[in-house]
């Protein structure tokens, strides 16, 4: 922790709204005389408290559990007090208010620091600049509020336990020993005894790449599970957009009639397939108007599909397409797909064509959504087409900053392993790429991290943790 003052934090640790019960936590170092200014019965060391908790005349705001933690034994490595009340919104920010209200009027040692609302992410960063957690484990703590399927949430915790952190600190090792070698081979070049050849470097750094390829594997899939995809659905009117929609999700989502022009915005449905989340969004359909409203609709749709994960081009077997308008689509979906943006093409109503069936052909999905004929295929077209194996919890709920790292480290070894190849002649530039890729191994854990980096982190949590 940074040396100067520290002031006490406090918020409400607890979901917005009405509950059965609610947290007001505290941390810092008046963590302990606000426990006497506001528990009738101040609790002891890591042991549970039933009290009233008073306000400045000894009137009680609420009855519940105080729990104290000293420093160093807590979540946020300093000490710590929770309240635990009734959830009614009201009395909780009562009893934040009464904490609040406590600043500078401490008698105690501690009356000189500042007592104050925590900011987002507050708390979990105390804990990581304390050393309770490292970076990986700290963002997990978000993962996990944040999961939205259920082996999501099983891959956040398991980060939060340390699981992808051990594997990271393993191969910081494995490269802090080769590098060690290196730097002893370019020190000693007169030496008779070749450190590089006798420890087998070459076979010790294809070791750590095949590692860190297996890592960044697992990093992919699970990135994909934690972020979940969005499918754009685009085409002209009147092709089944809003019907595969529906079929998708399940229900009616989005409205369906005959009139081009119905649906003017998007219509978002998220569902889950093998445990990701993905977002269906349905749009305008792509056609010329002189309509004002449908124009900005189809203007929304180009920027759906600026950002979107995957494209699904509909068309219809019994719409005669316009081949000037398609060739405009067509066009632009190209240049999308150019920039690493998958785009699928769909052939819907395939159950008005004569004998035609639902069926997969190259990068075409023949389908039929009213009938619900085709859906399954699509899914799993959808899945092939991101890269996505179905497999077990041995996932790695990636962030796209761990993502950046892993990718730009496995780089570096490769780069190293080519000039491991050419011999001691090559050997500074080999011991660079190392000290590169360690570099960039040590900021998924937050060995070095710069701390503009750490306030973008922090920001994005929820108040209370």
């Amino acid at each position: 922790m940074a040396t100067g003052r520290i002031d006490t934090i406090a918020a409400v640790a607890t979901a917005t709204g009405k509950g059965g019960v609610g947290v007001v936590r505290i941390s810092g170092p008046a963590a302990w005389a606000i426990a006497q200014a506001i528990c009738s019965k101040p609790p002891a060391v890591r042991a549970i408290q039933y009290c009233n908790f008073v306000d400045e005349k000894c009137v009680a705001i609420d009855s519940g559990i105080a729990l104290f933690f000293r420093a160093p034994h807590s979540f946020t490595g300093e000490d710590v007090l929770e309240l635990q009340g009734h959830g009614g919104p009201v009395i909780v920010q009562m009893l934040l208010q009464r904490v609040l209200e406590l600043n500078g009027m401490l008698d105690n040692s501690n009356s000189g620091q500042l007592i104050r609302m925590a900011g987002p992410g507050e708390f979990t960063q105390r804990a990581f600049l304390n050393d309770k957690l490292d970076l990986a484990q700290a963002e997990a703590v978000a993962d996990l509020i944040d999961a939205q399927t259920e082996q999501a949430a099983r891959l956040a915790n398991r980060s939060l336990q340390g699981v992808f952190s051990k594997q990271i600190h393993e191969l910081l090792e494995q490269m802090i020993r080769l590098r060690m070698l290196v730097e002893a081979t370019l020190d000693f070049p007169e030496e008779e005894i070749d450190f590089l050849k006798a420890s087998d470097a070459q076979g010790q750094l294809r070791s750590i790449d095949h590692s860190l390829a297996t890592i960044l594997s697992k990093a992919k899939q699970g990135a994909l599970l934690r972020n979940g995809l969005n499918i754009v659905l685009a085409g002209a009117p009147n092709v089944g957009k809003s019907s595969l929609l529906n079929a998708l999700a399940g229900t009616d989502v989005a409205i369906v009639t005959p009139i081009a022009g119905t649906t003017r915005d998007k219509v978002v449905q998220a569902i889950n397939v093998q445990g990701i989340a993905l977002n269906i969004i349905d749009t305008a359909g792509l056609r010329s108007t002189d309509d004002t409203v449908e124009k900005i609709g189809i203007e929304r749709t180009w920027s759906e599909v600026e950002r979107a994960d995957v494209v699904l081009h509909l068309q219809a077997v019994d719409i005669a397409d316009d081949p000037v308008l398609l060739e405009k689509i067509q066009a632009r979906l190209r240049a999308v797909n150019v920039r690493h943006t998958p785009v699928l093409s769909i052939i819907n109503k395939v159950d008005l064509a004569a004998n035609s069936q639902a069926r997969i052909e190259g990068n075409q999905v023949f389908l039929s959504a009213s009938k619900f004929e085709g859906l399954e295929l699509l899914r799993a077209k959808l899945l092939e087409i991101v890269g996505w194996q179905s497999g077990g919890d041995d996932m790695i709920l990636a962030r796209e900053r761990q993502l950046i790292a892993l990718r730009a480290a496995h780089a570096h070894v490769q780069v190293a392993q080519q000039h491991a190849a050419l011999g001691n002649a090559q050997l500074d530039v080999m011991a660079e790429e190392l000290r590169l890729a360690q570099s960039q191994l040590s900021e998924i854990t937050g060995e070095f991290t710069a701390d503009d980096l750490l306030g973008e982190i922090f920001s994005r949590f929820c108040i209370g943790k």
